[in-house]
């Protein structure tokens, strides 16, 4: 059995292993197959030496605090209470769900233990893309962003497929360890943890190959040029300085019109590139929607672009609507634009905000929740969103506005996909979190959208890295950070769905269901213990 020493070692060593595989914190990714085990190995011990259940929270909770600074720290650069926040919150609801897993484990049976963390796991990353506390940053498939070549088939099992797959190498490490340590059958533990690594591998080369030959089908139906500006402009000294809003604007059209050609058919430009909160109904009276709307007029080409927009409401429309003294409500957004040469202008609201930011988590039922809320850009409180997932028309195909933080939601973007989105553009300001690894992970986990479309995608982003990202994941070309550039490329409308595309996240929906019910069971054994199952328990051995 373990001591106090070891447990605090093995816990701490766990942590460190799971941000060391983490893409841009360490990005060994061969160390997320083998991150939990030193945490299922304390558990073991734990258990074996009948100490109290609670005992592993405070372990657990020790592993998963590392993994969430060791990958999230440079959060502190936007808001350090906001950090804290998030470390502490991410960290809880993690220990809970290994917290799940042992009572699973100790009262129902080892065996059933370990098939049931799996559910345990994924159900709590469905949740996590699906509450107002929605941070699906930290999920273990993310991981693969930086090794698309291993996990070619997301297309059908989403980004839970890799969650799925981290987990069940894990406890078979682990089962292959114990094995080693009692002298049983460790040659045939070591030969099924083989297999569950390659196979996975070998399955993507196979699914990979066949995609490329559709990506040469796709490209001989249609291509556009699309024309993708980075403005650096920086968000904490100068974005929201009115002073330089014209200027600010004019750059962007300066450096889009460096590449724009006869051919172009879409701009894009990075969000809230239009900074200034305007009334949407009076577009056509702000300043610089002269030079924007002449512009796209003399290009004969179409604009997304990210701004701060409100609108005025004589009734409250959700929780997000501020009373003005005459009566009336006020909501601010944070928009994507269409700016058409032909048509009226289109505003698609974001959905998934930030929380903490750009929305204060279930504060229609505790509403002094909105005086923590932190200063988004001058704007204190929630912002309104798109009640349902909405795409933009164009005259060459639909295509799908994707603000900042909607590209971590898988679901989320395979529904525009499923509306008929042909192009996935994403617009974003990373500059919040400096030279540091937020950025590098926010553009790696935009591959993985593109891998579960099998759509383009295009990035603009306002200080980098904006970039072309292929239907396999694969960085096409990208900008330097911190540096005003401008990308032209010519690219695929893909108009096929994925599996995945078509009907979601069905791992993690049937996990967090079954997640449930297997919890209950487990809570009932509790209550009327089954004692040879205890006696069996304690066959575990650790050091």
């Amino acid at each position: 059995m373990l001591n106090k020493k070891q447990r605090f070692i093995g816990a701490a060593f766990g942590g460190m292993m799971l941000f060391l595989a983490f893409p841009f914190t360490g990005s060994i990714t061969p160390l997320i197959f083998i991150g939990f085990v030193p945490l299922l190995s304390l558990e073991a011990s734990i258990n074996q030496s009948k100490s109290s259940s609670w005992t592993i929270l405070l372990y657990s909770l020790i592993c998963f605090l590392i993994f969430n600074i060791g990958t999230s720290w440079w959060l502190i650069n936007a808001s350090l209470g906001g950090a804290i926040f998030a470390f502490l919150f991410n960290s809880v609801i993690m220990t809970i769900c290994f917290q799940a897993f042992h009572l699973t484990r100790k009262y129902v049976g080892s065996k059933e233990g370990y098939l049931a963390l799996p559910f345990y796991w994924l159900g709590l990353e469905y949740l996590h893309n699906h509450w107002e506390f929605a941070h699906p940053w930290l999920t273990l498939g993310n991981t693969f962003s930086i090794r698309t070549s291993w996990i070619q088939w997301y297309e059908y099992t989403g980004v839970s497929g890799g969650s799925l797959w981290v987990i069940t190498v894990n406890v078979l490490c682990y089962l292959a360890y114990r094995s080693w340590k009692k002298k049983q059958n460790f040659r045939g533990a070591i030969i099924t943890v083989s297999i569950a690594i390659l196979l996975p591998i070998a399955v993507s080369i196979f699914v990979g190959f066949q995609h490329r030959n559709q990506i040469k089908q796709e490209k001989n139906k249609q291509m556009i040029n699309t024309i993708i500006v980075q403005p650096n402009i920086d968000p904490y000294n100068q974005k929201f300085d009115y002073s330089t809003f014209k200027e600010q604007n004019t750059s962007i059209l300066k450096l889009a019109s460096q590449k724009v050609n006869a051919n172009t058919q879409l701009v894009i430009a990075p969000e809230t590139a239009i900074s200034a909160s305007f009334d949407e109904s009076e577009l056509e009276a702000l300043s610089i929607y002269p030079m924007y709307r002449d512009s796209i007029s003399t290009w004969n080409t179409n604009l997304l672009i990210g701004a701060s927009t409100l609108k005025t409401f004589d009734k409250r429309q959700s929780k997000s609507s501020r009373k003005l003294e005459d009566g009336r409500f006020i909501e601010y957004y944070n928009s994507s634009l269409m700016l058409r040469p032909d048509s009226a202008t289109t505003f698609v609201h974001k959905s998934k905000l930030v929380a903490g930011v750009e929305q204060v988590p279930y504060s229609k039922y505790v509403p002094f929740f909105e005086e923590l809320a932190v200063d988004n850009g001058g704007i204190i409180g929630s912002l309104g969103k798109e009640e349902r997932v909405k795409i933009m028309n164009t005259p060459f195909g639909s295509i799908a506005p994707i603000v900042c933080y909607e590209s971590v939601f898988s679901e989320f973007v395979a529904e525009q996909s499923r509306l008929g989105a042909k192009l996935l553009c994403v617009i974003t300001n990373d500059g919040w979190w400096e030279d540091t690894p937020g950025y590098k992970q926010h553009f790696s986990f935009a591959r993985l959208r593109a891998i579960e479309n099998r759509k383009w995608l295009i990035r603009s982003a306002n200080t980098g890295k904006s970039g072309v990202i292929s239907s396999n994941g694969a960085i096409v070309s990208e900008t330097k950070w911190w540096h005003p550039d401008v990308i032209s490329a010519d690219v695929p409308l893909m108009s096929k769905l994925t599996a995945f595309a078509r009907y979601g996240d069905i791992l993690g929906r049937s996990a967090a269901f079954l997640s449930v019910f297997i919890f209950i069971f487990a809570i009932s054994k509790k209550i009327k213990p089954n004692k040879p199952l205890r006696e069996k328990n304690r066959e575990d051995t650790e050091v």
